[in-house]
């Protein structure tokens, strides 16, 4: 039994990044190559399409902090939904806030040049969810009264 080229395999969060992610910068749009021509003509930019669910692309940068190679560490993961997706976390430093993703797939890839090739995965999600870790939970989330200054 033949796997087409392409695929993309279900797999949990945990699996695949078992420290979490960290995501840098915001969600945005994931465009369609704009030539020159395009820009000064005034064509606004077009939107990536997935082929397989229809839906809008957008792209974000993570860092995975399991990673031993500085790298590929970082990358870019592509969420398809037909809205932007808003991360449910808060930041913890200027810019970087830990996710978790849903409705992840893996699609294996070929990276590197000449002699220097390796494995690697393109990573595509539908979403956000609430990260389960406890250390930047609020007292309000985990049920403890709120102390109250005087």
């Amino acid at each position: 039994m033949a796997i087409s080229r392409g695929h993309r395999f279900p797999i949990e969060f945990d699996e695949a990044f078992p420290q979490g992610l960290v995501m840098v910068g915001e969600v945005s749009p994931d465009n369609e190559y704009q030539s020159r021509e395009d820009r000064s003509a005034g064509r606004p930019a077009r939107q990536r399409i997935d082929e397989i669910s229809g839906k809008r692309q957008w792209k974000v940068t993570v860092t995975d902090p399991s990673e031993p190679n500085a790298k590929r560490a970082s990358f870019e993961i592509t969420l398809v939904a037909d809205v932007q997706p808003v991360p449910t976390t808060g930041e913890v430093l200027p810019g970087m806030r830990p996710i978790e993703l849903e409705g992840l797939t893996a699609e294996p890839r070929v990276a590197g040049n000449g002699e220097f090739k390796y494995q690697t995965y393109l990573f595509r999600a539908s979403g956000f969810k609430a990260v389960a870790s406890s250390g930047g939970r609020s007292s309000k989330q985990t049920g403890e009264p709120v102390a109250k200054a005087a």
